[in-house]
This record gives C-alpha cells, sequence and structure tokens, in this order.
C-alpha cells in the first residue's frame, strides 16, 4: 500500500507522520510482549521462576554500622563527634580556644 505523500499537505504529512510513529510504538510494544511471554515460558520450562533468574530487581540495603565516638566535648560531655564527616561547632571551637585534640579524646 503506497501512499503519494506529494498530494499531501503540511496538516496530513504530519498526521500521516504522528500515526506512523503511534503504530511504530504499538509493533514495538507487541514484540516486546511476545518476547517476555517466550522468555517467561523458557524459564517456567526448565523449572525456574523469574525471582530465581533475574532476582527481585531490589539492590540489598547497605549496611551502616555504628561508629563509637572518638571525640568528647568538655563543656558539654552529652555533645561527642566520631571523627567522620564535618567537624562539630564545639569542636572548632574548642580547637580556637586553645585546645588540642588529643585533649578531647574520650578515653
Amino acid at each position: 500500500m503506497a501512499i503519494d505523500i506529494k498530494n499531501l499537505n503540511h496538516n496530513q504529512l504530519n498526521d500521516l507522520i504522528g500515526r506512523a510513529q503511534q503504530r511504530q510504538e504499538e509493533l514495538a510494544k507487541d514484540k516486546l510482549s511476545k518476547l517476555r511471554d517466550k522468555v517467561v515460558a523458557l524459564i517456567t520450562a526448565e523449572g525456574f521462576t523469574v525471582d530465581d533468574v533475574f532476582g527481585t530487581g531490589r539492590k540489598a540495603a547497605r549496611r551502616v554500622s555504628k561508629v563509637k565516638p572518638k571525640y568528647r566535648n568538655p563543656a558539654d560531655p552529652s555533645q561527642t563527634w566520631t571523627g567522620r564527616g564535618k567537624r562539630p561547632r564545639w569542636f572548632n571551637a574548642a580547637l580556637s580556644a586553645g585546645k588540642k585534640e588529643k585533649d578531647l579524646l574520650i578515653a
């Protein structure tokens, strides 16, 4: 079925292009659906499940272990710092006041 595009005006040509692209998407979805069905059938025929072959699709949660505090604020012992990340204000203030890092270490 040949379409004579030379006789189409701008709007008709845009409409034809839009319908052709929509049809391409439909064909791709159909093809993907058929392929998915074939893969699932093959997996099932071999005695497995999709989750056995491909997993659940979720990544394992990363375990974050708690780190013991390394430094303590002498003015307020409830304030501690592990030594990781940005320095707390109290730590910088203590250093500015003349204390050394080893003075703030937890014994």
